[in-house]
């Protein structure tokens, strides 16, 4: 019903709904209504190609998808290699034009690996379920239908717009400074940057991105010395590992609360010994009760909202790891593949403006500033920092990362609209 009543408002050229939009954008609209089939059936090709991060051939096969629609709209693509990190690559592509040069930022790859029982598309009316649907692949398609309006109403022409699609947003290759340098080079470069994660939508209203929180992980391991437990506490042995580490994770719990904050404890294990896997998601321990344990580790992440934040929180985190209990001592180290946060700016706040506008002279709804906490981390953080960035213009949808993954194709009608039109305005410095 949402789409029919979208579709009746934005085909009534004569009407209210469009009295503010230009007969260009009237095109625009008109074109991705009439190809809105055509686009749910270049979602269900690329959902039906598994693109697990790990699945470097898949990723490349989405790729591959990506460029045959870009390429006939005058975009040069190529394909950025990434098997020193371990990942398949990016796909990066470019339209010059005498315009603002415009970033526009999604991801190929999918968190559902080729061994993964979920695997197919299937389309239920609006509703379609899918590994990556919405994560992805539906903002990618987003990219792809307003793309196609805009050259149908001759407004791609002079448009100066660079794609960036990385094959490893899910599980991202390190180094970071190798994994990302396209991207945050791309960012530096643009006047601005959207990007094409879910749409947030709650109680049928939509909302706008204008703030990511980071995404770090952290690995805690605390020692101490071992041997009977009848001696635990005394001068000699101390209070051994898991004391220390409960002290640590207990502090963190009582002392480092604030907005916007969370510090999750992923995993954990302790005994005499305890061990964690190369890749920081197993943890083995033996012990008995009569042993004081020796080591205890623990793995979690960190987000935050801002730089200013994520730098004093963890020298808070520090802070409380150095009390050590008596005879143990405690390691606190950061990953190196975290992702930095799309901080809260006027600049950000001025591009959703940027957007309501829009969304008046369409006859949309205006679009609230969304709960950053409510949100996860994206590649939008790799160039908030030197670009006024908006995000959550993919489709909405839910369940992400998870069987029963989910996207409503109405929304893909509305937001490659949104998007077509607001590229359009960006690129020519239209208010």
């Amino acid at each position: 019903m949402r789409l029919i009543l979208t579709v009746l408002l934005l085909l009534a050229s004569n009407g209210t709904a469009l009295a503010q939009s230009t007969p260009p954008e009237q095109v625009m609209m008109r074109t991705v209504a009439a190809e809105h089939d055509r686009h749910i059936a270049l979602l269900e090709r690329m959902v039906n190609q598994n693109s697990g991060s790990l699945n470097l051939a898949g990723v490349r096969a989405v790729g591959d998808m990506t460029r045959a629609e870009l390429e006939p709209l005058g975009f040069e693509v190529r394909w950025v290699d990434m098997a020193e990190t371990g990942r398949a690559g990016h796909l990066i592509a470019t339209h010059p034009g005498r315009g603002r040069n415009i970033l526009l930022i999604g991801h190929l790859d999918t968190v559902f690996e080729a061994d993964n029982p979920f695997q197919r598309f299937e389309r239920t009316g609006s509703r379609a379920t899918g590994p990556g649907v919405g994560d992805d692949k539906g903002g990618v398609v987003v990219i792809i239908a307003a793309l196609r309006a805009m050259q149908a109403a001759g407004t791609l022409d002079d448009a100066d717009i660079t794609i960036v699609l990385t094959g490893d947003e899910e599980r991202t290759g390190a180094p970071l400074s190798i994994s990302r340098r396209d991207l945050v080079e791309a960012g530096k470069a643009a006047a601005f940057a959207l990007e094409f994660e879910n749409l947030a939508v709650e109680d049928e209203r939509d909302f706008g991105t204008i703030a990511r929180r980071s995404s770090n992980n952290w690995t805690l391991t605390a020692s101490g010395r071992t041997g009977h437990s009848s001696g635990v506490f005394n001068d000699t042995l101390g209070y051994g590992a898991i004391y220390e580490m409960a002290r640590i994770l207990d502090g963190f719990r009582r002392e480092l609360p604030e907005p916007n904050l969370t510090y999750n404890v992923g995993v954990i294990a302790g005994g005499t010994p305890a061990a964690i896997d190369a890749e920081g998601f197993s943890v083995t321990a033996s012990g008995k009760t009569n042993i004081v344990a020796s080591t205890a580790i623990a793995r979690g992440d960190l987000r935050t909202l801002t730089a200013e934040q994520d730098a004093r929180i963890r020298a808070g985190m520090q802070t409380i790891v150095d009390a050590h209990l008596p005879r143990t001592e405690a390691e606190l180290v950061f990953g190196e593949t975290g992702y930095p946060p799309m901080a809260p700016t006027e600049g950000n706040r001025a591009l959703l403006a940027r957007l309501n506008a829009v969304n008046r002279d369409l006859g949309l709804p205006e679009m609230a500033e969304y709960d950053p906490a409510r949100r996860g981390a994206a590649d939008s953080g790799f160039v908030a920092a030197d670009v006024d960035t908006l995000g959550g213009l993919g489709v909405a949808g839910g369940n992400a990362h998870a069987d029963g993954e989910w996207a409503d194709l109405d929304s893909l009608v509305r937001q490659s609209q949104r998007a077509a039109v607001l590229i359009s305005r960006l690129s020519l410095g239209e208010e």
